[in-house]
């Protein structure tokens, strides 16, 4: 699997742009804020509808521009598929895929797969919990599409019951009675969809554990094991869940009876996956807070070392970006981890200069300038 051709209009800083890549290592050299990273970015968003550096799509959209266009094609087990996606700020996006009609971005979900690592992932271990959940999220759905609408299905209904939550919270402080009458059946629903987002989770995770033992092990010597857990606020007793899901979704009703009159005191829903949290074990001591600023590192792009590990034992490699990575390693975690990705079919990597980049990683190189790109 690689993008052949990416093709940009009214992207970021792109008014527009063409690009042909080939198969193994391309670099992208430029100084900050030349348009280098907007290239990947684009690259991510046909992968998972969304960019590593935003959480909406209005920055993606040059200024003054009513849209942005990301077109690229994608070769895979040796077909073309070609992959258009129209970014309407405040309206709803649209997809199409070789020229047919206009479709949900959705269903371009699966035909690239991509795993990125850039400056920002270092929140992985520093940041809060919902990166790693998103983390863990973006991986579910790249291995299998269809979670994409398991995810939107949750977020919906938890939207929906916090709302009416939200609601009898007022009521309750103005010393009235609540209408909750239909709670009963918001907490059914949030059972189901939490419980099938919660087992697939508790499954990937146990997939995952090795192999980022086994990458933070390769990246350094430093600190370590390195092993995750997955662990959920809202359960009474601390211990491995079950990873079923009729026993998820008891488990589930349970915690949302218990906690009722919490909830409605406070108007939000305390429950359900939206409350858990990826704990990232360093030797005895948890990574964050703890871990030294290499190791840290380390085990952020551990993570998603794992993650493309996991990917590729499924058939094909997806593509690899390394996003202003060497900038921020020692030498030796440099030579690691080109050791790790020289062999992956594609390869994306940006760098403000060309010394960052080790002269293993042979390939294309570019240069970035104020929005153009040139071969180098």
């Amino acid at each position: 699997m690689y993008v052949s051709h990416l093709q940009l209009a009214d992207f970021r800083s792109y008014e527009t742009a063409q690009l042909r890549l080939e198969p193994g290592v391309s670099v992208f050299v430029g100084s900050n804020g030349q348009g280098k990273t907007n290239l990947v970015e684009a690259v991510g968003y046909v992968a998972t509808l969304g960019s590593h550096r935003v959480s909406s799509d209005t920055p993606l959209v040059r200024q003054g521009a009513p849209r942005a266009i990301v077109s690229a094609k994608v070769v895979r087990d040796g077909r073309d598929m070609l992959v258009d996606l129209e970014i309407n700020p405040g309206r709803a996006n649209r997809a199409r895929v070789n020229r047919g009609a206009a479709g949900r971005p959705r269903d371009v979900l699966g035909i690239l797969r991509t795993v990125l690592f850039a400056p920002e992932d270092l929140a992985l271990v520093k940041g809060d919990p919902g990166e790693r959940r998103r983390f863990l999220d973006d991986l579910l759905v790249a291995r299998a599409p269809r979670m994409a609408g398991v995810r939107s299905d949750y977020e919906r209904v938890l939207k929906q019951r916090n709302a009416l939550l939200k609601s009898a919270s007022a009521r309750l402080r103005q010393r009235a009675a609540p209408d909750l009458s239909t709670l009963e059946v918001w907490d059914s629903h949030l059972a189901e969809t939490g419980a099938e987002l919660l087992a697939a989770r508790l499954a990937l995770v146990e997939e995952l554990r090795p192999l980022i033992a086994h990458s933070y092990a390769g990246l350094t010597d430093s600190g370590g094991p390195a092993v995750p857990t997955y662990r959920s606020s809202w359960v009474e007793e601390e211990g491995e869940l079950p990873h079923e899901r009729p026993q998820l979704v008891d488990l589930l009703r349970e915690a949302m009876e218990r906690t009722r009159d919490r909830e409605l005191q406070r108007g939000v829903s305390l429950v359900g996956p939206h409350r858990d949290d990826l704990h990232l074990q360093l030797g005895d001591l948890p990574a964050k807070g703890y871990a030294s600023q290499g190791e840290s590192w380390s085990y952020a792009l551990s993570l998603k070392l794992a993650a493309f590990e996991l990917l590729r034992a499924e058939g094909d490699d997806p593509v690899l970006i390394l996003d202003d990575v060497f900038a921020e390693l020692d030498s030796e975690r440099r030579r690691r981890l080109t050791e790790r990705v020289r062999d992956t079919e594609q390869v994306l990597v940006t760098a403000a200069v060309a010394e960052d980049i080790p002269e293993e990683l042979d390939g294309a190189r570019f240069g970035v300038r104020q929005g153009v790109v040139e071969s180098a």
